[in-house]
């Protein structure tokens, strides 16, 4: 359930925060609308489920739901806050991160972003529109917060961490999909980087790219592990946090 701060009212939250948090309430006079946020919300997940992120527009989600665009208005005020809706929907709330070492939760908070968008690629593909505003969205942040209390990196830092790991992630999960949607049209991934290495083997001279040309008589290309890049990308990533956290003078609580 939504928790917001003790004493807030609706006077003191914008319509779009209002929708996002569960806030808008209904009406006590009449009978109960037949349409809200929440149904709205769903079916644009639903739909985005099934057909992609462009299959998630404001005229088909009213069609699923047999209403008219116009009538969405009423409940979302537009595409672009459909969107922030639907990614705090569909995102969930994070797993339960409280034991185990800062950088043992911090990276089990990046598999389980990278897990989020396996079960729903479309989430990578929607615009980043600024910091999180709903409250799974808070909770992920939340639990990204609690996994760095002890490192002593202030404020700052902390975001930065988050902001790097958790792009890292996206741009993984994007660059996942494009390689499956080449395997899809008929690319063997496995079979394209190997011949990648060895035709470029061929063209790279030694004398101007020797260090690449290490790499290809390297078995990199070769036999390439699942999800390997994804880990060792990873692990560079939080080597360098580690870093930080050894090098920075304490912050405050």
């Amino acid at each position: 359930m939504t928790s917001v701060a003790d004493g807030v009212t609706s006077e003191d939250v914008p319509i779009e925060l209002r929708r996002l948090w569960g806030l808008t309430g209904t009406s006590r006079l009449g009978r109960p609308a037949e349409l809200d946020v929440g149904r709205v919300v769903s079916a644009a997940v639903e739909l985005a489920d099934r057909d992609g992120l462009a299959g998630a527009t404001l005229p088909k989600v009213a069609q699923a739901l047999g209403f008219t665009t116009m009538s969405l208005y009423r409940h979302v005020g537009s595409k672009d806050e459909l969107l922030v809706l639907m990614t705090d929907a569909a995102r969930g709330e994070p797993p339960a991160l409280e034991s185990g070492s800062w950088r043992d939760r911090l990276s089990r908070w990046a598999v389980a972003q990278q897990e989020s968008y396996q079960r729903r690629p479309w989430l990578a593909r929607v615009p980043t529109s600024g910091p999180p505003s709903g409250p799974n969205g808070v909770a992920w942040m939340e639990a990204g917060l609690a996994a760095l209390r002890d490192t002593g990196l202030d404020w700052a830092r902390k975001v930065g961490v988050l902001s790097l790991v958790s792009g890292y992630v996206r741009h993984d999960a994007v660059l996942s999909q494009d390689l499956a949607a080449g395997r899809a049209a008929g690319v063997d991934q496995a079979s394209a980087e190997q011949a990648y290495g060895r035709a470029l083997a061929k063209l790279v001279s030694p004398d101007r790219f020797p260090e690449t040309v290490k790499l290809f008589a390297s078995t990199v290309f070769q036999e390439p592990a699942p999800d390997s890049d994804f880990t060792v990308g990873l692990e560079i990533i939080l080597d360098g946090v580690a870093s930080a956290v050894r090098d920075r003078p304490r912050a405050g609580p």
